[in-house]
């Protein structure tokens, strides 16, 4: 492993990375009801916090933030600070905790573009399941989707620790709801055209822009060709990148009846090319303010997107090498 770099994860796109926010919801009865239960209430989204921020990642790597509400949400006032608070942290996925009654229409999250959950503690004493199924129920009612958690077993009340089934429930709701709000603003990158007759590759701008939220941007496979003719890629990463490729990637045996088989000297063009390909397919998608560097500004900011086709690909390979490479490459997290 000594010969390995090790790369730090880094947000490549435009955008900080979704925040989980919690949401502790209470009884907002005073004269010693909600009292009683402040602890117990902060007490759960503090679990939760340290169960997401201890387990999850963001696919780039970073570690996953909770931001926690300032208060218990008691009523709809409490529950507008914590709305603002979350936009102004950048929250992407809601998760509200509580371990009793509350108050569900004036306690719920209403934002209807984020992810949203509710855990209903199972507990000897107080009604968290009546909470949950009330507003569940106002969930459905006003057409804002939200995931239940219960647990399968009874707890005591003083008992702050998370079940098994229950913390499988958050960590799995938490991945999904993460990578709604991941998709959400950023492109699909469509190279080229529809992709050797397969209408899987008809890129449907509707359901990209309407149904995950995200741009829908494409470019012409002459771009590649520009871009390799005027250089606009990093010459130095190249060299890393071919150099490796030449150590790396094992040539197979050459199948094709003698009469078209490429010559060592052609073969080791594609290589440069397929090489290149990958470089200004990346570039392409996420932008390298090393091109800026070389005077082309404009290529350096990219698409901000977060997952590309190469489609174009019958005209394409009946005169250039394929996008084999360069798909392998960027379906990986590999860096030279």
């Amino acid at each position: 492993m000594g010969n390995f770099k090790e790369t730090k994860p880094v947000n490549r796109l435009q955008g900080s990375a979704p925040k989980v926010g919690i949401r502790p919801v209470i009884d907002g009865r005073r004269r010693g009801v909600r009292e009683s239960l402040e602890d117990q209430t902060m007490g759960m989204a503090k679990a939760v916090a340290r169960l997401i921020g201890d387990n999850l990642r963001h696919s780039n790597g970073l570690p996953v933030e909770c931001v926690i509400a300032d208060t218990c949400i008691g009523g709809v006032a409490e529950a507008a600070q914590t709305a603002e608070k979350f936009a102004r942290e950048g929250v992407g996925v809601s998760l509200t905790v509580t371990p009793c009654w509350c108050y569900g229409a004036e306690t719920m999250d209403m934002d209807p573009l984020i992810p949203k959950a509710v855990w209903g503690f199972n507990g000897s004493e107080r009604p968290g399941a009546v909470y949950l199924a009330a507003v569940l129920a106002g969930h459905n009612q006003k057409g804002l989707p939200a995931f239940g958690i219960y647990g399968h077993d009874v707890q005591d009340a003083t008992n702050n620790t998370i079940p098994q089934d229950v913390r499988e429930k958050i960590l799995q709701f938490t991945k999904a709801g993460l990578a709604v709000a991941m998709m959400r603003g950023k492109s699909y990158l469509a190279m080229g055209g529809t992709a050797m007759g397969i209408a899987g590759s008809i890129v449907n701008p509707d359901f990209l822009e309407s149904y995950l939220g995200m741009r829908s941007e494409s470019i012409d496979l002459s771009e590649f060709i520009r871009r390799m003719d005027e250089k606009i890629y990093d010459k130095q990463e190249y060299e890393t990148a071919l150099q490796w490729t030449k150590e790396n990637c094992k040539e197979g045996p050459d199948l094709n009846p003698p009469a078209q088989q490429a010559g060592a000297a052609k073969k080791a063009q594609d290589w440069e090319f397929v090489v290149k390909m990958f470089l200004i397919a990346r570039d392409l998608m996420i932008g390298n303010p090393k091109l800026a560097e070389l005077g082309f500004g404009e290529e350096s900011m990219g698409h901000n997107a977060i997952a590309a086709g190469f489609q174009g690909q019958r005209q394409w390979t009946d005169h250039f090498p394929n996008g084999d490479f360069l798909e392998t490459m960027l379906n990986s997290s590999f860096d030279w």
